[in-house]
């Protein structure tokens, strides 16, 4: 992990310098006359639409530990000449486990036509070894991890486009979202075979599996600056996913779910950042994988991703994050200038319903950030599970929120 993180920063001097190639392409085509090759090659590559970084190595992921892993992440505008219009952002991660699975997952931003038009989603494929610890604040928090009482074989795929239309000339967004998932155990532990909720599912010593398909909708708030690391803004998002088997869903619940996010700069690349979070399932067969997780990359980060699951999960972040900034002048302060690093604390609850809370899960942690495009970040991130006493590692493109 040294060497990688090591590779990182060695990343920065090739990669990292857009800020300043961008200042560049404002010369004029009579003054690139006097400049020299090297000059001109940075002048050309800022004048591409088309930016990306590709980041590879050994890594390690608390879910899945050691690993071979790249991460990408491309940008660019969907109308050039429309210099208002924002970047649209196309995050990508894979990763080789050395019992065999692979992970691949991404996350797009595109904007459209003068930002009237956005697709948001979230599409992954996963073949990996997982665990499951089951339904509720007590079992989840009592539930050993280990090969033969929460381990599995998991194979799924995850399709998830949502649809943004301008309401008028306001920063509300409405529109559709679609989501089509499916979800296969294999080798469930054995004492994961006979656990209660797994099988009350329908999950055997064989496995189990579920197809879900769902409509649901969007109304969105969003008047941040750069929606993949806002420096300001206010973020407010409610939506509903109805699964039914009209759909072709093999169940029938529903989902509610409301984020609110707000960003407040309070000096040059230094920023506050807030969040509060409530993602709600509802109904009488729920699938094992479509329950709500408290504890994930993008939120308490510290808690194994499924550690704890339930029917309504309420979360509660504070994070403040700071870039340094440095004159430029020499090789090192150039690479000093695109780190940086944030702090966090919040909290989670989760219970059986929106109004009942059975469990508490305080989290805090600190983060290293480097910058390898203008407001686009890779972050590792290190975080603390106050329940178990655990502390996890992450990496990851874009900021958690």
């Amino acid at each position: 992990m040294k060497n990688f993180i090591l590779f990182l920063l060695a990343l920065v001097l090739t990669t990292g310098g857009l800020r300043a190639q961008e200042q560049e392409q404002a010369t004029t085509n009579d003054s690139t006359q006097t400049l020299s090759k090297k000059e001109l090659r940075k002048l050309r590559k800022a004048q591409r639409n088309l930016h990306y970084n590709i980041l590879g190595g050994p890594s390690y992921s608390p879910d899945f530990g050691l690993l071979v892993g790249g991460s990408a992440l491309m940008t660019f505008s969907m109308n050039p000449q429309d210099t208002t219009l924002k970047r649209s952002v196309v995050p990508m991660a894979i990763a080789f486990m050395f019992d065999g699975g692979i992970n691949l997952f991404s996350k797009p931003q595109l904007f459209f036509r003068n930002d009237r038009f956005r697709i948001f989603g979230k599409f992954s494929y996963k073949n990996t070894v997982e665990n499951y610890y089951g339904v509720g604040y007590s079992t989840n928090k009592n539930y050993l991890r280990s090969d033969s009482t929460s381990q599995y074989r998991y194979s799924g795929v995850q399709i998830n486009p949502w649809f943004l239309f301008r309401l008028g000339n306001s920063n509300f967004f409405a529109g559709p979202q679609i989501d089509i998932n499916y979800d296969h155990f294999t080798k469930p532990g054995k004492f994961l075979a006979s656990e209660e909720n797994y099988v009350s599912a329908g999950g055997n010593k064989h496995g189990y599996k579920n197809f879900n398909s769902g409509l649901g909708f969007l109304l969105t708030y969003d008047s941040r600056d750069v929606p993949a690391n806002a420096y300001k803004g206010v973020y407010l998002d409610f939506r509903g996913m109805m699964y039914h088997k009209v759909f072709g869903s093999e169940n029938n619940f529903y989902r509610l779910e409301l984020d609110y996010r707000q960003y407040k700069e309070v000096g040059k690349r230094k920023v506050i950042a807030w969040t509060a979070q409530s993602k709600n399932v509802f109904g009488n067969h729920i699938p094992l994988t479509q329950y709500a997780l408290t504890g994930t990359p993008f939120d308490l980060r510290g808690y194994y991703q499924g550690q704890y699951r339930d029917k309504s999960s309420h979360v509660v972040i504070a994070e403040y994050r700071q870039m340094f900034n440095t004159d430029e002048e020499s090789w090192l302060k150039r690479i000093v200038n695109h780190l940086g690093f944030v702090v966090w604390g919040g909290c989670g609850f989760m219970g059986p319903n929106p109004t009942k809370i059975e469990g508490v899960l305080p989290n805090y942690g600190v983060g290293l950030r480097i910058e390898v495009q203008p407001r686009m970040n890779v972050r590792l991130d290190l975080g603390k599970n106050t329940v178990n006493d655990q502390t996890l590692f992450y990496f990851n493109m874009t900021e958690a929120f």
